[in-house]
Parts: structure tokens; C-alpha cells; sequence
């Protein structure tokens, strides 16, 4: 097997969802690096690979580990990149050992497959032509509203990971910041309990708030919203609207939905 860094995408879920390609690469290589052994040696297990030899490669080790792996393969060793669930490197360490290997004039081969965010783009039934992945959304409920303030105006469609004890006020915040705009909340994808829940962010919100508890992991979709130019004023465009007959409080629905603001906000613009 060639010496190279090899970055193996593993199952979100369902384990039929591995390459006989990754399969072979994950027999093969000479060592291979992961999140938690005891979760990739399940993986192993299952499909017969026995005594391979395997070493934890996470967030709080990945600089000094970066260093050491670097070292094995320029000493011509083949290294298996894995995470828990997924593609490396998305949302999951691996960039610090990327950039050595390059930096090392080492090979790095992507060995494609399962990935929750194309798998949440796919399904969604949201635009697919341009999107953005964003990770995690920060913990906090302030940087949380921060950041989807800022990402108010991408004109494109937008996948985010969030936490189940989370996501009730996520969709909250998003009501609030982006109106009526299409969301779709993906949740365990490829496992057993799979689901979908797609309509607005308040009607999520409800659907999920009604719940005893929402478990599991969750690709959040924003679909992107009306390519409306705005260059007019809020209040001008409510105005606008009311002159053609549409009654304030529809108008100001309107505006908040197209410009991808909350009610609240075009109200106090109007009446400010």
C-alpha cells in the first residue's frame, strides 16, 4: 500500500454505508489514527478487521499527535484517518495533520462517503444550487444570535450542526431573525429512528417543544431567503405595500419575510 495519509469516511449510522473502497484501505494501512478507539474498534470489529493497530487522535492531543503521525509516514508508513461518524475533518479534528503531511510533501487521499451535512442537503427539499455549511452553532444564546444575525443575508442555502438540548431555542432565535423562511431539522440520519420535520422554524419549534425530549444528532437546514433587492428602506417598502391595498400588519409580515428579518424588527422601523 502506497505510504500516504488516507482519510477514511466512516457511517453517520447505518454501517452499510462504507466503501468496500474504505474497507480495504482500513485493512490495509499500517496504522490507523481515530477519535475514540473503542468507537472505531466497534467499527472494525464488525466487519472482521482484527489487530490493527490503532491510536487516539482528537482535539485536546491532535498538535503533539499531528507530529508524531507526520514522523511515521515520512518513515514510509500508511496512516488511516478516521472520526467517530463521517468525513475527517468536517466538524472533527484533522486539519493540524492535513497541513503537516502537506507541509511534508506527504500524499493525502480523501476516500469519500457517508456525510450528514450533503445527506441533510440532499433530503431537505431546499434549493441545493449554492449552500453553506456552518458547523456548530456556538453554546451561548448570545453568540448563537449573533451569528445567525450576521448570516442573514447569505443568499444560499445554509446547514448547520446543533445539539438536541438545544435545538428548541435555536429554532426559537431563528423565528425570530429569519421569519417564515423555510427550515428543516434532519435528525438521526441513517439510523433507525430517521426523521425529517420541515416547515417554518416556529412550526418546528412547537412540533419539537411538544416533546418529552428530543434526542439524537441534528442537521439543521435554513433554505436561502427571497432575492429581493432592498435597497429601499424598510418603512418605505411596508409603505409601499399599504398604498397598494395590503393591510400594515400583512405588509410587515411580508417585508420581514422577504429581507429575512423578524416582525419585530420592521415593526419598530415602522412605527419608530
Amino acid at each position: 500500500m502506497t505510504a500516504a495519509l488516507y482519510l477514511v469516511a466512516t457511517p453517520i449510522g447505518n454501517l452499510e454505508d462504507i466503501t468496500l473502497r474504505a474497507l480495504r484501505v482500513l485493512r490495509e494501512a499500517d496504522l490507523i489514527a481515530c477519535e475514540d478507539t473503542r468507537q472505531t474498534g466497534k467499527l472494525l470489529r464488525h466487519f472482521d478487521i482484527i489487530d490493527k493497530p490503532m491510536v487516539s487522535y482528537h482535539e485536546h492531543n491532535e498538535a503533539a499527535r499531528a507530529r508524531e503521525l507526520v514522523a511515521k509516514l515520512e518513515a514510509g508508513e500508511s496512516i488511516a484517518l478516521v472520526s467517530d461518524a463521517g468525513t475527517p475533518l468536517v466538524s472533527d479534528p484533522g486539519y493540524r495533520l492535513v497541513s503537516a503531511a502537506i507541509g511534508a510533501g506527504i500524499p493525502v487521499v480523501p476516500i469519500p462517503g457517508a456525510s450528514a451535512v450533503l445527506g441533510a442537503l440532499a433530503a431537505a427539499g431546499l434549493p441545493t444550487d449554492a449552500f453553506r455549511f456552518c458547523g456548530f452553532l456556538p453554546a451561548k444564546a448570545g453568540q448563537r444570535k449573533k451569528t445567525l444575525k450576521e448570516l442573514r443575508g447569505e443568499d444560499c442555502t445554509m446547514i448547520f450542526y446543533e445539539a438536541p438540548h438545544r435545538i428548541v431555542d435555536t429554532l426559537a432565535d431563528i423565528a425570530a431573525l429569519y421569519g417564515e423562511r423555510s427550515v428543516v431539522v434532519a435528525r438521526e440520519l441513517t439510523k433507525l429512528h430517521e426523521e425529517f420535520l420541515r416547515g417554518t422554524a416556529e412550526e418546528i419549534r412547537a412540533q419539537l417543544a411538544a416533546r418529552p425530549s428530543v434526542k439524537g444528532e441534528i442537521a439543521l437546514v435554513i433554505g436561502k431567503g427571497s432575492a429581493v433587492v432592498a435597497d429601499t428602506p424598510v418603512d418605505q417598502a411596508v409603505h409601499e405595500l399599504e398604498q397598494k391595498g395590503v393591510p400594515r400588519m400583512d405588509a410587515i409580515k411580508q417585508v420581514a419575510r422577504e429581507r429575512g428579518l423578524s416582525k419585530r424588527e420592521v415593526y419598530s422601523k415602522v412605527t419608530g
